[in-house]
């Protein structure tokens, strides 16, 4: 069940503090999927992301009785999963304890600085030559390959730009959503956010390169 076709937060709420199952069982089904990639941003493998949100949905359980309705349900609900995902991560050496910490990765240009043209140039800043053209998505065989360079390289990225993207590109969440979850500044979440969405197409990029000239 997709989040539109849920009724709205007080009365989902209502109905979860009433121990509904039906109700319950309408939010694993909309919320689950992304709340396990969530998950996977943190931990090193599938299986424990799995083990993190059956843990969040088990918080949720345990403190609907006492949800303040500050934030979205939503919200709260991915608080509680990535605060599951953050200390399964700690515990398995996958990530650092807090996303607020400096560096990781954060700094230097997000695309080589030689590919640009140089201020004696007529045209300075310009690109030197255009980015390669992609092959085109609508081929099933490529739809399948970029995908999975994509999750390899989402794999791959610093730990709070993998956080940030995932929420993002992958769950969803809107830049103030993401913004409250993790609790860094808007400014934060953009950089964050455009240094994995440029490393994430340099990828790409180089991959289907390679492709084209093997």
């Amino acid at each position: 069940m997709a989040d539109t076709a849920l009724p709205a937060d007080a009365v989902v709420v209502a109905r979860l503090r009433a121990r509904d199952e039906t109700m319950f069982a309408s939010l694993l089904d909309a919320w689950s999927a992304g709340m396990l990639r969530a998950a996977r941003a943190y931990v090193a493998d599938d299986h424990a992301a799995q083990d993190v949100v059956q843990e969040a949905w088990l918080g949720v359980l345990r403190g609907i009785d006492g949800f303040q309705e500050l934030s979205s349900l939503r919200t709260w609900v991915y608080k509680i999963l990535i605060n599951k995902a953050r200390t399964r991560g700690v515990r398995d050496a996958r990530t650092v304890p807090g996303l607020v910490v400096a560096g990781d990765g954060d700094r230097g240009p997000t695309v080589d600085p030689a590919r640009f043209r140089g201020g004696d140039d007529p045209y300075p800043g310009h690109w030197r030559g255009l980015p390669p053209a992609w092959p085109s998505p609508e081929d099933g065989a490529v739809a399948a390959e970029t995908r999975r360079q994509l999750a390899a390289a989402l794999a791959d990225l610093p730990a709070r730009q993998r956080v940030v993207v995932t929420l993002r590109d992958v769950a969803g969440h809107s830049s103030d959503e993401v913004c409250d979850l993790l609790s860094i500044s808007a400014a934060n979440q953009r950089v964050l956010l455009h240094r994995g969405r440029a490393a994430l197409r340099a990828t790409l990029e180089q991959h289907w390169i390679k492709e084209a000239r093997a």
